[in-house]
């Protein structure tokens, strides 16, 4: 290639040939001819990384739609299964109900891993006249036996945390009896409490028992002293199984040892 005044010449020779062939073009356009060759590579490395992406991702789109199919597919089984198991329910009901309400005892209301059968109906042995038929104040022990209290109340003295009532390690399946009469105010889950009932009883007492692996009342029941309201667990914040056992007054917590002697 040779340069002359405003003209490059750009030599052309064939390997074999005597005579090479010459082209001369102006500066202006040899360089807008460099220029535009630039571009047009620049542009088509920019083609190539943007696009490989996009290819990679259209090349997984039929597995994708696979995917997707199956998915629908399985949905539509678990949904047919629901429906078949609401058909079952429905005609337990109904047997259920041709049977007799009292004579099929109802599902647990909350149901743990652990598979502990629901007892009825339960009191001390031989003790039964020992307990209030009507509403009362607190002042029975909440199990069947005295337990080991592993924690009592406190009020965060001595940079401990407070503690409200008293913590009876028991073993799980336990049954939690009512410690007074009255109505259920709240059975649920809570995230400290784990599984709890709380009652009210007269005189502005209530009574919380926490940590419980399946309740036997709901909200509104009455209950009467003595009677099993749930059994014992280790649900919630709780690292053994035991009963937390508290007693307010006029939203209070007193010391339940104040008002239960039984199981001491």
């Amino acid at each position: 290639m040779k340069r002359r005044g405003d003209n490059v010449t750009i030599m052309l020779h064939r390997d074999g040939d005597v005579h090479s062939r010459s082209v001369r073009l102006p500066v202006w356009l040899f360089r807008t001819l460099a220029v535009a060759g630039t571009v047009v590579g620049v542009l088509i490395l920019l083609g190539v990384v943007l696009y490989t992406p996009i290819v990679r991702t259209a090349a997984r789109v039929p597995g994708l739609n696979r995917e997707i199919a199956d998915l629908r597919a399985e949905n539509a089984k678990v949904t047919e299964l629901a429906r078949t198991l609401e058909g079952l329910e429905s005609r337990y009901e109904q047997v259920r109900s041709m049977l007799g309400g009292d004579i099929v005892p109802s599902r647990a209301r909350e149901v743990s891993p652990i598979p502990i059968a629901r007892p009825l109906r339960a009191r001390y042995p031989g003790t039964a006249e020992h307990f209030e038929r009507e509403p009362s104040v607190p002042r029975h022990w909440p199990v069947d036996g005295q337990g080991m209290v592993t924690r009592g109340v406190s009020v965060g003295e001595r940079g401990d945390e407070p503690h409200a009532g008293l913590d009876i390690a028991i073993p799980v399946g336990t049954p939690i009896r009512a410690s007074g009469g009255g109505v259920v105010a709240d059975a649920g889950r809570d995230g400290e409490y784990g599984l709890f009932v709380r009652l009210t009883h007269p005189d502005g007492f209530e009574t919380m028992y926490g940590h419980a692996s399946r309740l036997l009342v709901e909200r509104g029941d009455s209950v009467t002293a003595g009677e099993v309201i749930a059994l014992s667990g280790s649900t919630g914040r709780s690292t053994a199984p035991h009963l937390h056992f508290e007693i307010r007054r006029d939203g209070r917590s007193i010391d339940p040892q104040t008002l239960v002697q039984e199981g001491y």
